[in-house]
């Protein structure tokens, strides 16, 4: 809890803050502190949500209980994971019982629906050829590349030259792991927060100077293997997939910016 209310004390002198999320790992495997924690959010005017894989829920009655509080304390979300990779394809999964509780409780609720990254063919547009298209919406990072990269369609690595997905200059969010990495995306620090305080670290960010944004802002992926002279292969899925390789490459150079270490597999 204290570290929870030095997160929630430095958000608040940043001032533009307005929703803090408890994800995971799972956050339920910390019920008493992850309670109080959006107790406390909630006190200090912060909007709270949560983002769950919904084990806890064996029936929609015993969820009931693990969400009744939550609702109490009036959580402006809750995201639950009911797809093929947590379930397979399990009609009465843990997270359909979660999600008939809290909408008989009145808690905003929403299902995460991911699958595993397939190849379909976009309609054919008068040429004779419909162009790959990969489905499933999972971004290739982390653990997703060792597991879905094998036999989906690859591009020329230069051709990657923008981060389509997280704005690098002007962040809108980060993520804070329980070692006090500030992620801005995931795997990508700005620095530790139980080193400088939160404030200082929003503040002080400056993109350019970064020696992982900088470059990705500058010109995506293809620059950051550029700018650090990196020798790697000439084909990749999609930005994130040539962006998670060239930043685990660079692990050992930048261990203060590419952090926490087990984003990478690694720990």
């Amino acid at each position: 809890m204290k570290q929870i209310r030095i997160i929630l004390k430095e958000s608040k002198k940043i001032g533009t803050i307005q929703e803090t999320y408890y994800e995971g790992g799972e956050p339920f495997l910390f019920y008493p502190v992850m309670l109080e924690g959006i107790r406390l959010a909630r006190e200090m005017g912060f909007n709270a949500g949560i983002v769950s894989n919904g084990y806890w829920s064996t029936c929609v009655e015993d969820a009931k209980l693990w969400l009744n509080p939550l609702s109490e304390l009036d959580i402006s979300n809750l995201s639950i994971s009911d797809d093929e990779l947590h379930y397979g394809n399990f009609q009465d999964s843990p997270a359909k019982c979660a999600l008939a509780a809290a909408k008989a409780l009145g808690i905003p609720a929403y299902s995460i629906n991911k699958a595993e990254p397939k190849v379909q063919q976009k309609p054919d547009i008068g040429d004779g050829k419909g162009t790959p298209e990969i489905s499933g919406g999972i971004k290739l990072r982390g653990r997703a590349v060792e597991k879905f990269v094998e036999g989906l369609p690859t591009r020329n690595c230069k051709e990657f030259r923008e981060c389509p997905y997280e704005d690098l200059v002007d962040p809108k969010r980060v993520h804070i792991d329980s070692y006090g990495t500030v992620q801005i995306c995931q795997g990508i620090s700005m620095g530790n927060c139980w080193k400088t305080p939160l404030s200082e670290l929003i503040r002080g960010y400056d993109a350019r100077k970064h020696p992982i944004c900088g470059p990705l802002v500058r010109g995506g992926p293809i620059r950051l293997i550029e700018e650090h002279g990196l020798d790697l292969k000439d084909k990749y899925v999609d930005e994130c997939h040539l962006c998670y390789v060239a930043r685990r490459a660079l692990l050992d150079k930048f261990p203060e910016y590419l952090a926490p270490r087990q984003v990478y597999g690694l720990e």
